[in-house]
């Protein structure tokens, strides 16, 4: 299964480059009303059943990491899911060379934090609008959690992805997979 998510980002590697100095990592809750496996009752919409997606994304907005759950599992016990889905060689970090990732305040736990260390990145967590507010005050500053964001209003355009209508989680990765591979062809130039 995991083939042609590796085959699509050998590709851009090849391409374009796979950036990464800062990756960033974030949920997304979906509806999933005829249930199945990785479901729960969303906390944010009046319990009804939904499925949540982490996706985890390079410098530039390429999806290199996904992983699916149940709409009330908590985004922070989700990373280690997302990173041990990367399917190409991540190169070491190195003192010239760190590996930055992003998360929002929901994945500030000392769990996390170890996690992060244990793979080898150096974890950036900011909480809400602190990004934007740095934006504003320090000049110079680059916004490095937005493309993360971007990579789920993509992925919300896709209609089969938006509310998952599968049972089988598999078929739901597939499709998941397919938006993925989609958005970084289009990354590439590949597609119009």
């Amino acid at each position: 299964m995991k083939m042609p998510w590796a085959v699509r980002n050998v590709g851009y590697e090849a391409l374009k480059g796979i950036d990464w100095e800062w990756l960033a990592m974030d949920g997304a809750m979906t509806k999933a009303p005829l249930g199945g496996k990785r479901v729960g009752k969303n906390p944010t919409d009046r319990g009804k059943i939904g499925t949540k997606r982490s996706v985890l994304t390079d410098g530039g907005g390429v999806p290199i990491g996904l992983a699916v759950e149940g709409a009330n599992r908590n985004d922070f016990k989700m990373v280690e899911a997302t990173l041990t889905s990367i399917p190409i060689e991540r190169p070491t970090p190195t003192l010239a060379q760190p590996q930055g990732m992003c998360l929002d305040k929901g994945d500030d736990d000392d769990e996390v934090r170890e996690l992060l260390t244990e793979f080898g990145f150096t974890a950036h967590i900011r909480a809400r609008g602190e990004e934007a507010k740095a934006l504003k005050q320090e000049a110079g500053f680059k916004a490095r959690r937005w493309v993360v964001e971007r990579m789920h209003r993509w992925m919300n355009r896709f209609r089969r992805v938006l509310i998952r209508w599968d049972t089988k989680v598999r078929n739901y990765l597939a499709f998941l997979h397919m938006a993925c591979a989609y958005i970084t062809y289009r990354q590439a130039g590949l597609l119009g």
